[in-house]
C-alpha cells in the first residue's frame, strides 16, 4: 500500500503541472464551431495535452519516455467478454493479430476484414481499436483481422508497410480456415492506417498468385508528404486531433525515426523543383474542388529548394510511404474503394486527391464526407462514455459500405 501512495504523491505535482500547461495552451488551438459536439472535444482535447504535458514532465525527469507514457494512457481498459463474437489473438507471419469472428451461423463463407489502426504509425494497438473492431464485425458479419503492426520510431519505414503486407498475405492464403469467402476480402484503415491500407492494396493489385482483393476502405487517410499547405492543411492546422506541425512530426518520426527538418519539410523546401512538378499532376490545389476553398486558401510564395534536406527526406517519393504518388499503371488496377473524408482535418485533401485520380483510372469510389467531422472522431463515437453521433454516422457509412459488397 505504500508504494502506490508514493507514487501518488509523485504524480500530483507533475499532475499540476500539467494542468497548468493544458490550461495555458489550450487558447492556441481552434476549434470552429461547425465541428460535431465542440465541447466535447475541447473536453477530450484537454485530456490528451494533460496527458503529453505529464508525458514531457515525466520524461525531463527521467521516469519515462513521452511516447511510452502517451502509448500507456491510450491503451484504454480492457473490454469483457463478447456474447455476439469469438476473439482471439494470433500471429500471422510473426505479426501479431486480434481475430474476430461472428458467433452466429452463416448460410455462407462470410466477408473478411484487415484492419489497420491509426495513431500516426507511433500509437495505437490492438486494445486500443477494440471497440471499433467488434462494432466493425458484428454490424457487418465480418471476420476483423487487426494487425498490430511494429510502431514508429523504434521501427521505421518500411516496417508498419511491410507488417501489414505479410499479415495480409498469411491472411489470404489461409481464408478456408476462417470460412472467408475469397471473392469478399478488404482491407481498411484509419489515418496512418489509411496510408497502409493504401500501400497493401496497391502492392496486391498486380498479383495473381492471391485472391484479388474485393475492396479498400480508407478512412481520413494519410496519402503523401509532398505538400503540407494545401487548402485543408491552412484551414485546419489547429483543429484537433491532428494539427498541421502533427502531420509532418509523425511522417518524419515514421521515415526517419527523428523529426529533423520539420520547419523545412512544412514550409516545402524538401522537394526538389522538377520533381513537385512532375507530381503537380496529382497533388495540387488545382485538384480540389471549389467548394473545399471557401474558408479561405491563400497562395504560397515557393520555397528555396534545400538539397541536403531531401536527401534526408527523399523516400517521401515512394509509393509503399506516399501512396498518392503511384503510378497510373498501378492505380487503375485497384478495387473498389470507400474513402472517408472529414471537413475539418488536415488530411481532408489527401483523400480528396485520391478519390479524384481513382475516379480517373476508372475504379469505382464511393466517398463519404463528414461535414461536421474532425480527425479521429470514428475511433472517438464511444469515448469513455463521451459520445460524438459524427463519428458514428461514419462508421454506420463504412458498414453500409461492406453490406454491399
Amino acid at each position: 500500500a505504500l508504494l502506490p501512495a508514493l507514487l501518488l504523491l509523485l504524480l500530483l505535482p507533475l499532475a499540476a503541472l500539467a494542468a497548468a500547461a493544458v490550461l495555458l495552451g489550450l487558447p492556441s488551438y481552434d476549434i470552429p464551431p461547425g465541428v460535431n459536439q465542440p465541447a466535447k472535444l475541447r473536453l477530450v482535447l484537454t485530456v490528451l495535452l494533460g496527458t503529453a504535458a505529464l508525458g514531457r514532465i515525466l520524461e525531463k525527469t527521467g521516469l519515462c519516455s513521452q511516447i511510452t507514457f502517451g502509448r500507456y494512457v491510450r491503451q484504454g481498459r480492457k473490454l469483457g467478454l463478447d456474447p455476439k463474437l469469438f476473439i482471439q489473438d494470433l500471429q500471422f507471419n510473426k505479426v501479431p493479430v486480434r481475430v474476430y469472428q461472428p458467433k452466429a451461423t452463416s448460410d455462407g463463407p462470410r466477408r473478411g476484414i484487415l484492419f489497420f489502426h491509426g495513431g500516426g504509425w507511433v500509437f495505437g494497438s490492438l486494445d486500443t481499436y477494440e471497440k471499433v473492431c467488434r462494432y466493425l464485425s458484428r454490424e457487418s458479419d465480418s471476420v476483423v483481422v487487426s494487425v498490430q503492426y511494429r510502431l514508429a520510431p523504434e521501427h521505421k519505414y518500411p516496417a508498419a508497410y511491410e507488417d501489414c503486407l505479410s499479415a495480409t498475405q498469411h491472411f489470404l492464403q489461409h481464408l478456408q480456415h476462417y470460412a472467408v469467402d475469397p471473392a469478399r476480402v478488404t482491407v481498411c484503415g484509419d489515418s496512418a492506417g489509411g496510408n497502409l491500407a493504401a500501400a497493401v492494396s496497391q502492392t496486391l493489385a498486380g498479383r495473381s498468385d492471391l485472391p484479388r482483393l474485393r475492396a479498400q476502405i480508407l478512412i481520413y487517410p494519410g496519402l503523401q508528404a509532398l505538400d503540407f499547405n494545401l487548402p485543408s492543411y491552412q484551414q485546419n492546422r489547429g483543429v484537433p486531433l491532428l494539427f498541421r506541425e502533427r502531420a509532418a512530426f509523425f511522417a518524419l518520426l515514421y521515415l526517419n525515426g527523428d523529426a529533423l527538418h520539420m520547419q523545412e519539410v512544412l514550409e516545402g523546401s524538401h522537394i526538389p523543383p522538377d520533381m513537385r512538378l512532375k507530381y503537380r499532376k496529382w497533388v495540387s490545389p488545382d485538384n480540389i474542388p471549389e467548394e473545399f476553398k471557401v474558408r479561405g486558401v491563400k497562395p504560397l510564395r515557393p520555397t528555396d529548394f534545400i538539397a541536403e534536406v531531401y536527401e534526408t527526406v527523399k523516400r517521401f517519393c515512394e509509393p509503399n510511404l506516399c501512396p498518392l504518388l503511384a503510378e497510373d499503371s498501378v492505380v487503375h488496377q485497384l478495387p473498389e474503394s470507400f474513402i472517408l473524408t472529414c471537413e475539418y482535418d488536415v488530411l481532408r485533401d489527401d483523400g480528396l486527391l485520391y478519390k479524384k485520380r481513382l475516379e480517373d483510372n476508372g475504379v469505382p469510389v464511393t466517398w463519404y464526407h463528414l461535414e461536421d467531422g474532425f480527425h479521429g472522431i470514428i475511433s472517438l463515437y464511444d469515448y469513455c462514455g463521451v459520445s460524438f453521433p459524427s463519428g458514428k454516422r461514419g462508421l454506420d457509412s463504412v458498414v453500409n459500405f461492406l453490406k454491399s459488397l
